[in-house]
């Protein structure tokens, strides 16, 4: 039996790597979604707007816990695009994992509209739509607030990756204080908790490309119709354009302000040692050893 199931491992590692980024973003968005649409159809009656913030990073720590050992479990294509660009991840997979990580976000939507169907329709009248008291597309999608100018909302988004992004990357650098590799899922969970919990109120801190772009796909194809892409003139490409840029502004920043300052680790005692060796006798006398181009033979 076990090397029956041994045959169903897949071979590619790219795609064993696009599944688990798909799982992932599932799990994920299906913990928020659900939440949102349980606070929002009961209107704040079995749940309220922290609720949907702590639901989001419980699925943040249980996608991690279950997919971190195949792919790293990125979940977001801000997280993979600063991945490639500190060289971790190699570019040939940005693409691959950012179009899992949407298809995840997008089957989730899918799901929880149809565990809330009911509820939804009961909500909204029957009317999907995107804006009014009895709006339901922001239970999948993120929108701004109606005081937000669009630089605000751009920035906003920004600051929110950039955080996200400078506080993450250095939970495994060992010349620092690292984590526990077990303990990084719910330290990530609650750094996404408090930009959740500080940072939500312009525009819902998407911080993540495919928590935004999957729904709002879903909620197009599933009755709200053009509208969630042209409502507030268009700001849709917001939260899908702003991560990917302050995602790698605060990967440079931990480059600049820790990992290039950090001190540079010592060579093991026996490297010391033959380095030492090597440079005393570069200091002898060449007839100890004879010319410089047999010393340069041996041992270069």
């Amino acid at each position: 039996v076990t090397m029956k199931l041994r045959t169903l491992r897949l071979r590619s590692a790219l795609v064993r790597e696009c599944m688990a980024e798909f799982l992932g973003t599932f799990v994920l968005m299906l913990f928020g979604c659900s939440a949102a649409a349980q606070v929002k159809t009961s209107r704040d009656t079995k749940g309220q707007y922290l609720s949907i913030n702590m639901s989001f990073s419980v699925g943040v720590m249980s996608a991690m816990y279950l997919t971190k050992g195949i792919s790293g479990a990125h979940l977001n294509p801000a997280v993979t695009l600063s991945f490639c660009v500190l060289r971790k991840v190699k570019w040939g997979r940005l693409v691959p994992y950012c179009l899992s990580q949407v298809l995840g976000a997008y089957v989730a939507s899918a799901l929880a509209f149809m565990v809330y169907y009911d509820a939804i329709m009961e909500f909204s009248g029957g009317v999907l739509t995107v804006y009014g008291p009895n709006e339901t597309a922001s239970i999948f999608a993120t929108y701004p607030s109606q005081y937000l100018t669009l630089g605000r909302s751009f920035l906003d988004q920004v600051v929110g990756t950039l955080l996200l992004m400078l506080c993450i990357v250095s939970l495994e650098e060992k010349r620092n204080t690292p984590a526990p590799s077990g303990l990084i899922p719910p330290i990530v969970a609650t750094i996404v908790l408090g930009i959740s919990m500080s940072m939500s109120a312009n525009c819902g801190a998407a911080i993540n490309p495919a928590r935004d772009l999957g729904p709002r796909l879903f909620t197009l194809t599933a009755g709200w119709g053009t509208e969630v892409f042209t409502c507030y003139n268009y700001w849709f490409w917001v939260p899908i354009v702003a991560p990917l840029i302050g995602g790698p502004l605060g990967s440079c920043l931990y480059l600049v302000f820790v990992e290039w300052q950090l001190p540079t680790p010592e060579l093991p005692q026996d490297r010391r040692t033959t380095v030492s060796t090597i440079s005393n006798s570069i200091k002898e006398p060449a007839t100890s050893w004879g010319t410089g181009d047999n010393l340069k033979s041996t041992y270069f």
